[in-house]
């Protein structure tokens, strides 16, 4: 109880304990709470292995102190009620707002899953080394992967590296670590999808469209520019020109691609207000505004496309500039959680996505060798018969 106390008080003080001015709103307060309190809990999710139960018990815990503040964010809606007599009538009654009511129980359900995902990890026929153990013993130990460090595994040097038994991982195995893959990645998509509509439904700040440039073609590369303008768009094949290499190529492509979506609209919305003042000059420039209008309208909607098809192709995604924006300034604290909740499950499914794909690699790798082994010996059998 002291401790729910304590964390209480830190959110209504905004992370600030003197008491000052240096405390942050509560929105914010809230979705830092979740946001660190699945770092302390998960940490960067280094194995798949099962939470310990210490750790379990606490997340779920203080998850439940800190969504317990929904309990409070309700809407009124009218409920039949019946008369002794038979007459029905509708009186006015509390339910959780709209967005938190189709949405928390999700969550919840998805976290659930992230947990028993975690737990059906248990008893596998991988196991981890860690990086200096691996160096150590490179060139020992013949009887399971390899002898030496792969350069997968040189890229990813700060993880444990998954190590496989020297036959590779028996069929079922492979498949149950397939299944568990799609599994995530259907979390990952539920967990993203309620995290854009949570992110769409929040105001854009004003120091973002404060700091837009003031033309949107400035935003963009040229060679984007013009196919965004061309007389025919095709998202997928301009993409493929591209050539992202990387996910943070693609998200600076994101980030100019959402400004200047911002900025062709802005610039049709200051147009309309203007023109609706000076109703007198209206009538003679009627159809150059329309289609100076129409022509950023379309503009705008093939940015936003394209921008849809990036974030497809790139799932894993970080937030973009906007995003963040949005999260820093949001004030509504309904909103806060739902999108730090959904953004700490997506995080979570993504993290063991690619910890599978570690032990598949692995797996790979070894077989493969074992392959090219057989090829190998048949040969010297070969040859010695001759």
């Amino acid at each position: 109880m002291e401790t729910m106390k304590e964390r209480f008080a830190k959110l209504l003080l905004g992370q600030d304990m003197s008491g000052g001015r240096k405390g942050v709103c509560t929105a914010l307060a809230v979705s830092k709470a979740i946001t660190d309190l699945s770092a302390t809990i998960f940490g960067e999710l280094w194995r798949l292995e099962p939470l310990a139960p210490r750790k379990k018990a606490m997340w779920r815990r203080e998850m439940d102190w800190l969504l317990r503040v929904t309990d409070s964010i309700v809407e009124l809606i009218p409920s039949p009620r019946e008369l002794p007599g038979g007459a029905v009538f509708e009186v006015m009654v509390t339910r959780p707002r709209s967005d938190i009511y189709m949405n928390l129980p999700a969550l919840r359900k998805l976290d659930d899953m992230v947990l028993g995902m975690l737990e059906g990890f248990r008893h596998t026929e991988f196991w981890y080394i860690e990086w200096g153990v691996l160096l150590v013993g490179a060139g020992v130990d013949k009887s399971s992967s390899f002898s030496r460090p792969s350069f997968r595994q040189e890229e990813k040097w700060w993880l444990p590296c998954p190590k496989v038994p020297s036959h590779g991982l028996s069929e079922a195995a492979r498949r149950s670590l397939q299944q568990s893959r799609d599994y995530a990645n259907q979390i990952l998509k539920a967990a993203k999808a309620i995290n854009c509509g949570v992110l769409a439904e929040m105001e854009i700040p004003d120091t973002y469209m404060e700091n837009l440039p003031k033309s949107g073609k400035s935003c963009l590369r040229e060679n984007i520019y013009c196919s965004i303008t061309a007389k025919h768009f095709f998202p997928e094949c301009l993409l493929d020109s591209l050539g992202l290499s990387s996910e943070q190529s693609a998200l600076a492509i994101a980030n100019n691609l959402e400004a200047a979506k911002h900025v062709w609209r802005r610039k049709d919305q200051i147009r309309y207000q203007n023109n609706e003042k000076d109703k007198k000059s209206w009538s003679g420039k009627v159809k150059a505004l329309a289609k100076d209008s129409g022509r950023r309208q379309t503009i705008a909607e093939r940015a936003e496309a394209l921008l849809e098809h990036l974030k497809l192709r790139y799932p894993q995604l970080p937030p973009t500039v906007l995003g963040m924006n949005k999260i820093q300034y949001n004030k509504d604290v309904g909103r806060a959680i739902l999108e730090s909740y959904s953004r700490v499950i997506e995080t979570l499914a993504s993290s063991i996505m690619a910890r599978i794909d570690d032990v598949i690699y692995m797996d790979d790798a070894i077989k493969r060798c074992l392959a090219a082994e057989k090829v190998s010996l048949c040969f010297e059998r070969v040859a010695s018969v001759l």
